[in-house]
């Protein structure tokens, strides 16, 4: 029996487990998901440890995928991102690091793909300068995309819009000129999570030639993608980049094509 798992602190209502595991029982592999919740300072630790131990793959969750980069050989992606949230473990010879790959940003694009939504050529706002945030913009821009990113704090997403091609960054001042103007919106924040009827941007925004992806996915339905959705726009929840970025690790573990619908059915019924 092969064993995966996610490595995060807190872990305890992470979704991925019934996820992956639906995926696992539809392609009969015998193999198990597990959890680890590590102390803060002991994100390494935790991934030598899980090599000792012969689990074959873990994900990687808050607070610990930038943390964990000094104990993997990141791949270019997550090496530019600078975050890592998947490692595989094998083969793994004496004395190399396991494999560190980001799959949030498969996770983007994916997600547009799967409502087709073509990225290329196109003109895209991200709202957020964090870790989805990274993700997101680094994924639009290898896809083609002209890239804007908003934040509130303009200074990191000056820095981020730095570090990706062809890509500009600022304040939320002129978000709502943004807006108005591009083909692709994705909120990479928190807004619309805590407080539901709060929204990243005004309603009066958005229009019928958007695709809108927010990231949050509790609520499965934001006040953002219900506005968006009123407008028009092409709508993708947060659950479908939380699928796809799973996909793509399971794919990367077992080199076999992912059984996406399986998959989703589990999440969005855990969601339920």
């Amino acid at each position: 029996m092969d064993v995966y798992g996610l490595i995060g602190n807190p872990v305890e209502h992470s979704l991925s487990p019934p996820m992956h595991e639906a995926g696992y029982e539809a392609l009969g592999i015998d193999a198990r998901y597990v959890t680890f919740e590590p102390e803060a300072d002991a994100a390494a630790a935790a991934v030598a440890g899980a090599a000792d131990l012969g689990v074959a793959g873990l994900n990687v969750t808050v607070p610990f995928k930038r943390d964990v980069l000094d104990a993997v050989d990141a791949a270019p992606l997550a090496d530019r991102i600078g975050a890592v949230n998947t490692i595989d473990f094998g083969p793994v010879r004496a004395g190399d690091h396991p494999r560190g790959h980001n799959t949030d940003a498969a996770g983007v694009k994916r997600a547009f793909s799967h409502h087709g939504v073509a990225l290329e050529g196109r003109d895209a706002v991200v709202v957020g300068a964090g870790g989805a945030g990274r993700a997101a913009a680094f994924a639009l821009a290898d896809a083609g995309a002209a890239v804007h990113v908003a934040n509130r704090t303009a200074e990191r997403a000056v820095d981020l819009a730095e570090a990706v091609p062809g890509a500009t960054g600022g304040g939320l001042g002129d978000l709502g000129d943004r807006v108005a103007g591009a083909d692709v919106l994705v909120n990479a924040t928190s807004v619309g999570m805590d407080e539901p009827e709060a929204t990243p941007v005004p309603a009066a925004h958005l229009h019928g030639d958007l695709a809108v992806l927010d990231a949050v996915y509790a609520p499965i339905e934001t006040r953002l993608l219900r506005e968006a959705a009123d407008a028009g726009a092409t709508t993708v929840d947060g659950a479908w980049m939380l699928l796809f970025q799973g996909v793509e690790a399971f794919e990367i573990w077992t080199g076999r094509e992912a059984p996406v619908d399986a998959m989703n059915a589990a999440l969005r019924a855990e969601l339920k």
